[in-house]
């Protein structure tokens, strides 16, 4: 199961307005700390470093083929296909029923886990898991309903920082725990369960939202209409990399987001997604940026979804204390220093971007060959972290090029797009080689064709780079870039 604290769409709305000035006010402020309660509580999750060995271990007692051919898979499978009817169920219901679908939906899951014998049982259970994670973005989707546009970057620091944090610590607990106070593992799941009972009952306290992106819009300030235009330079960048990549709103389009301040009809809905879908995926630079995060996000999950079998096969629970909760607190942490750290670094992406893609994604491949051909836990642990923080350096790059020039609504859209795309690719990949319907392959032979998958990434941005390169020289340097971009932190 994904382990990864947060949801692919966890910056949903983030980038499209500019930094707070000013103090959130009271009423907002409250909100905010509930939501910031419930992430925390949420995001602590202690059995899940030791998930395959607590299913593989005398508790359950299920094979290695029955937990990664015939489990597992489900949980890609439900994610998938509850993706994009969950974003719409998001909108329409207003936020708020569909936090607690969550929270009743990761109650569900881990009573199920605790209880179940068989492989149906924990089929049906990864099924609602999937409708967690699916979810998930309603929490965020939320929070940017009752806060106003000037202070969404600063509520999605606080909030991305409080969700890190809790699944560091739910970590860090849960190896404490295992390694010295020895507590059986499925202690640790009861104490998740706890955690998220009480996430349950903090969301039933949450208030309804008025209004939502695209069902419920009332008559926006002016406030509100700047966030629907692109970021100016002095906000987060110095200047946008390509004019191309700018996409703006028409007049026409500002004035029906004006007009429309009752309730709109699905089918208004899907045509103004459809329509801004072709808009904006005609811009060749957030394309480029798009495909990388789609690809590449399907093989992090893949490889995330599925290291622990791979431990477990290269070290034993049931013979050999794990560590397994250290390597995701490290892990994590360096992943938000990587992204943290990304926020200074100043380098013209419009030129280099594709380059830069190509050489991190080598680094990637090569941490998950390491960890398929060494064959040593230590090694294993070490590029896992290196993958972990390598990826999410890169995604933070990723992110931020491609929604700095959107509005609030086509950057939900575009990552809404991306996100499913991932998974899609991630379903045919887990069809095809996790599935026992499928070859259901060897954990070993899985990750070397992870490895394989990224560096067929890399090559394609090293002939994209070359491409860009050359394609510039040969323009005479006239879109030779003067100025170069900082990254804002994840």
């Amino acid at each position: 199961m994904y382990v990864e604290g947060g949801h692919p769409l966890a910056f949903l709305f983030a980038r499209s307005a500019p930094q707070a000035g000013h103090c959130i006010d009271k009423a907002n402020k409250t909100v905010l700390k509930q939501n910031q309660r419930k992430a925390k509580v949420d995001s602590h999750r202690p059995l899940e470093p030791f998930l395959t060995a607590f299913l593989m271990g005398p508790d359950k007692n299920l094979t290695e083929t029955e937990v990664v051919s015939k489990i597992y898979p489900f949980w890609t499978y439900s994610y998938l296909v509850l993706l994009f009817p969950v974003f719409l169920a998001t909108d329409y219901l207003r936020y708020k029923p569909v936090i607690i679908v969550q929270a009743v939906s990761f109650i569900v899951t881990y009573a199920l886990l605790l209880k179940a014998e068989n492989v149906g049982t924990m089929q049906l259970l990864e099924c609602f898991f999937g409708l967690a994670t699916a979810t998930e973005v309603a929490y965020y989707s939320y929070i940017y309903s009752v806060v106003e546009p000037s202070h969404f970057q600063r509520v999605t620091g606080f909030c991305r920082s409080v969700t890190l944090l809790g699944s560091a610590i739910g970590s860090l607990i849960g190896q404490i725990l295992v390694s010295v106070a020895q507590v059986p593992l499925f202690y640790l799941g009861i104490i998740t369960l706890v955690s998220f009972c009480i996430g349950f009952v903090a969301s039933c306290f949450l208030p309804m939202p008025s209004k939502s992106l695209f069902f419920h819009q009332r008559e926006r300030s002016s406030q509100d209409e700047g966030a629907l235009e692109p970021m100016n330079c002095s906000q987060l960048i110095e200047k946008p990399e390509e004019p191309e990549s700018k996409i703006q709103l028409s007049a026409d389009e500002r004035t029906t987001l004006k007009d429309n301040t009752s309730s709109s009809g699905l089918l208004a809905v899907l045509k103004m997604l459809w329509s801004d879908f072709l808009e904006c995926y005609s811009s060749s630079t957030l394309l480029a940026w798009s495909v990388w995060w789609a690809l590449s996000t399907c093989g992090y999950i893949q490889v995330i979804n599925y290291a622990q079998p791979l431990w477990e096969k290269i070290l034993p629970s049931k013979d050999f204390e794990i560590y397994n909760g250290y390597v995701e607190t490290i892990s994590t942490l360096l992943g938000a220093f990587a992204a943290f750290v990304v926020g200074f670094v100043k380098v013209s992406w419009a030129v280099w971007g594709e380059l830069a893609l190509c050489i991190f994604s080598v680094v990637i491949a090569v941490c998950v060959y390491l960890m398929d051909t060494i064959r040593n836990i230590w090694v294993c642990y070490t590029s896992y972290m290196l993958f972990r923080a390598t990826y999410m350096l890169l995604i933070t790059i990723a992110t931020y090029q491609i929604a700095a020039n959107l509005s609030m609504k086509r950057y939900a859209l575009v990552f809404g797009v991306n996100t499913f795309i991932a998974l899609f690719l991630e379903t045919l990949l887990t069809v095809i080689v996790v599935d026992s319907a499928g070859l259901g392959l060897d954990i070993f032979v899985q990750f070397l064709i992870y490895a394989s998958y990224f560096a067929a990434i890399a090559v394609i941005f090293f002939i994209a780079g070359l491409y860009k390169l050359f394609k510039r020289r040969g323009s005479g340097g006239q879109n030779e870039l003067t100025s170069t971009e900082t990254v804002p932190e994840a």
